[in-house]
């Protein structure tokens, strides 16, 4: 259908940009990253919608590179946490630092 056929198409045109450069703006982590990860990054990880293998996202491969590097970053290991509303929810609301590091301990 034609919101596939879009989802393709930009996913085609991030594969592209990340093909000449580490992250979206260029070789530094961005906003740019930081605004777009949520979707298009648990996209192509496959947590979204269950559209992985439909989608073909493993095709994009400097998009899972870029997804992958950014997912194991310590901010957004701790983000994910924070006010999480869906999947594995731990605190569901915001907490003090402390439980954050808790949590991640906890995961390791």
């Amino acid at each position: 259908n034609r919101f596939t056929m879009e989802t393709k198409r930009q996913l085609d045109v991030l594969d592209k940009q990340l093909a000449k450069r580490t992250f979206m703006a260029g070789s530094e982590y961005s906003i740019a990253d930081i605004a777009i990860w949520p979707w298009y990054g648990n996209l192509v990880l496959g947590k979204l919608y269950n559209a992985a293998e439909f989608l073909d996202v493993t095709s994009y491969t400097h998009v899972q590179r870029w997804a992958t590097q950014i997912k194991q970053r310590e901010a957004v290991q701790r983000g994910k946490i924070v006010n999480c509303t869906w999947g594995n929810v731990i605190l569901a609301e915001r907490h003090c630092a402390e439980d954050i590091t808790q949590v991640l301990k906890l995961r390791s």
